[in-house]
This record gives C-alpha cells, sequence and structure tokens, in this order.
C-alpha cells in the first residue's frame, strides 16, 4: 500500500480555553465568551467563535473586547484545568499514534504515515481524531492535512471552526499563492515592514522575488528562509514529545515599568521561574529569548544561543539581561516583559544532591528540592524580597 503523501497533520483545538470553561458551564454554550483577566492590562486569553464574528480576538486588552462586544460573558482563566484537559487531548491523539509534536498546550503536528494500514486516507485519520477529542473530551477541533508543517498549519486555520481541509499533494504553491506574507513563519511587524517596502504582500509575490535579491535584503537566514517557505520548500518533520520544545513565562504589567531596577528584578523572577519549568521538565536549553511589548504596543524580540545548553536562572538571567541592554527598555515603558527557551534537550542524569553545593547548577537543584518539600515560597532569591534583609558589609 501506498504511504499517505499529505503525511502531516496539525490538530488545532478550537477556542480551547472557552471550549473547556463550557466543560464545566454548559449555560455558556451559544453564547460570547471571553476568557481573561479583571485588571485594566487583562488581555483576551481565548474568545469564542460568537465574539469572534464581533472582531474580538486573543490578545486584544479585555475593555477593548468589552466594547466590541458588550454582552460578552467574561470568564476568568484557569490555567491549572488548561493544562489538565491538555495532557488529556494529548492522550486522546497520542492513542493514534506516538509520532506527535506539542506546539502549545492545544496545537500539535502528527505524522499519520504510520496509520496508513488502518486507515483509507489522511482525511479518514483526521475524521477519527476529531471524533475522538469530541466523543472522550467534549472538546472540537480543526485538523490540516499537508505534505509540510507550514502547508498543514496554514490547512488548519482554513479548517475552522471544528473541521478538516487537505492541500493535495502537488498543489501546495497553488494554495500558498494567494495567502497574506503574514501567515509565514517569521513574519513579524518589523520584517513585515520590510517586505511591504519590498512591494510584497501575498506569498505568491515572494515566491515570485528573485531569491538572491531577498537574502541581500533580509540576509540568508531569514531572506533565504522565507523564499524557501513561499515556494512550498519546508523539510522540517514531526519532531516527537521530548526531542524538542520551548517553554516561556511572560507577563503583562497592570502598570508600566519606567524603573530599571524594577524592570532587572522582574527579569530575575522571570528567569528564576523559567529555570524551575525547566528543571521540572528534564531539559536544558540551548537559547534564550526576550520578548519586551512598549507602552504603545510595539514588541521587539531579542535571542542568544549558549555554547553549551544551561538550566540556571543565573544564566537565564544574565542572558536576557544582556539581551534587554539591547533594546530601548531603558528608556521606554515597559507593557509586557518575558523570556522563553527553544532547543531544549533531554538534560544529563541528575546528580546526588547534597546541602554543599559546588556548582550553580547544584545550588538550583537544591533549591527545587527545598521547593519541592516546602512550597515555592520556602526558598527565594533575596534580590526578590519586597524587604530583603541587609547582611554586615552590605552596602
Amino acid at each position: 500500500m501506498e504511504p499517505f503523501l499529505e503525511r502531516i497533520a496539525h490538530v488545532d483545538m478550537d477556542a480551547f480555553f472557552v471550549e473547556v470553561e463550557r466543560q464545566r458551564r454548559p449555560e455558556l454554550r451559544g453564547k460570547a465568551v471571553v476568557v481573561g483577566g479583571a485588571g485594566p492590562r487583562s488581555v483576551v486569553a481565548s474568545a469564542s467563535y460568537e465574539a469572534r464574528t464581533r472582531g474580538v480576538g486573543s490578545g486584544m486588552p479585555i475593555g477593548q473586547a468589552r466594547r466590541l462586544c458588550p454582552h460578552a460573558v467574561v470568564v476568568p482563566p484557569d490555567h491549572r484545568e488548561y493544562g489538565r484537559m491538555s495532557e488529556r487531548v494529548f492522550e486522546v491523539i497520542g492513542g493514534f499514534t506516538p509520532a506527535v509534536e506539542a506546539v502549545s498546550v492545544d496545537e500539535a503536528f502528527i505524522d499519520i504515515a504510520g496509520l496508513r494500514l488502518l486507515h483509507p486516507s489522511p482525511v479518514a485519520v483526521a475524521e477519527g481524531i476529531r471524533s475522538a477529542l469530541r466523543a472522550e473530551l467534549g472538546l472540537p477541533a480543526s485538523i490540516g492535512l499537508a505534505t509540510t508543517k507550514l502547508v498543514a498549519k496554514m490547512a488548519s486555520r482554513d479548517a475552522k471552526p471544528d473541521g478538516v481541509h487537505i492541500v493535495p499533494a502537488g498543489s501546495e504553491q497553488e494554495y500558498l499563492r494567494p495567502k497574506k506574507v503574514r501567515a509565514l513563519w517569521g513574519v513579524g511587524e518589523a520584517t513585515y515592514a520590510r517586505l511591504e517596502e519590498l512591494g510584497i504582500a501575498t506569498v505568491g509575490d515572494l515566491a515570485g522575488f528573485p531569491r538572491t535579491t531577498l537574502v541581500a535584503r533580509l540576509g540568508e537566514s531569514l531572506g533565504g528562509h522565507l523564499w524557501d517557505l513561499a515556494t512550498g520548500r519546508d523539510e522540517r518533520s514531526v519532531t516527537p514529545a521530548g526531542e524538542a520544545r520551548s517553554i516561556s513565562v511572560e507577563q503583562t504589567y497592570d502598570t508600566d515599568i519606567t524603573d530599571p531596577e524594577v524592570l532587572h528584578r522582574e527579569l530575575l523572577a522571570h528567569a528564576d521561574r523559567l529555570a524551575s519549568r525547566l528543571r521540572r521538565a528534564g531539559f536544558v536549553a540551548a537559547t534564550v529569548q526576550l520578548k519586551v511589548r512598549y507602552d504603545d504596543f510595539t514588541t521587539v524580540t531579542r535571542s542568544h544561543t549558549f555554547q553549551q545548553p544551561v538550566s540556571t536562572g543565573r544564566d537565564l538571567y544574565h542572558a536576557a539581561l544582556t539581551l534587554l541592554d539591547r533594546t530601548a527598555a531603558r528608556h521606554r515603558p515597559v507593557r509586557l516583559l518575558g523570556i522563553g527557551t527553544d532547543g531544549l534537550v533531554t538534560a544529563a542524569d541528575p546528580r546526588q544532591l547534597d546541602l554543599a553545593p559546588r556548582s550553580w547548577d547544584d545550588l538550583e537543584e537544591v533549591v527545587e528540592e527545598l521547593r519541592d518539600r516546602f512550597g515555592r515560597d520556602a526558598v527565594g532569591r533575596a534580590r526578590l524580597l519586597d524587604d530583603p534583609p541587609e547582611f554586615p558589609g552590605d552596602e
């Protein structure tokens, strides 16, 4: 039997947070629902399709969402419950094949080629996954099918809500050509502005642009990558869980941060939380990424790749601090601050913990053990205390 040509599926749960809330509160079904905080700087974490028809979208300030959709029910987020349901979602998907790459709590890529002996077509696999998610969890999902990750992800958007969309092998360029260039991975605000200057608005425009000129304007890494995607070249395979993931933490502040010292403390707190999550997941990180959003919603990102993967808050903080110095954060009010890690690999076998650590890795392992035993607040960094203690000779 011939293998499935459209072997990559992208599963994207529909309005995941909203649908989880509807499982607990059936009276929300059929209503416009927004999941988000109540603070003046809170943003929309998820919006039902009833709210989306009024222009509400993820990342939008709650105040704006209320103006667009005054009758919407605003529900505070419960990330613990979303995490629990996410685990169940991946259990259902994993029941079909272990070739699953988690992208976030509510989306994943799947290599379905190994299922060709059990199902007559890729569409049949997708329908089976959707039916299982609906039957076992009561949650809707949309699935895109294609020969590449990029096209599969785009196809899942076209499948929404609660459907399946397949891009047949050989039709990738025809499918991509009319899409907005913003739909490509790697096209953020700054890159989009540069592409606009070149008269590039669609993926077809980009594919028809001379590769050498694009590389000369954007560099080989970005320009070459975007041109390859636009012409249907995407060699990335599905990487099962544990082989490559990303972990990040970020926070939107009710009051803009203008004091560099406060900014540094927040960065340190983020690094500490991020290191804790890395250790609990059993990973070390090859790359750290900094995300800063200013008061005018302009967002910048910077990244640094380590010579050797790291997992300590100290290493993450110092790298992020260096990246922060490369932004305008010292001179502009900061609305959001975040740190993320990429290129994660499984950490080496854990070392025996003792109370006389010989390195920062050892020290942070001891700290994590104490936090596991006595609670996260049992041990903390003195600099993050509201009233840090003074020590002899401290200046």
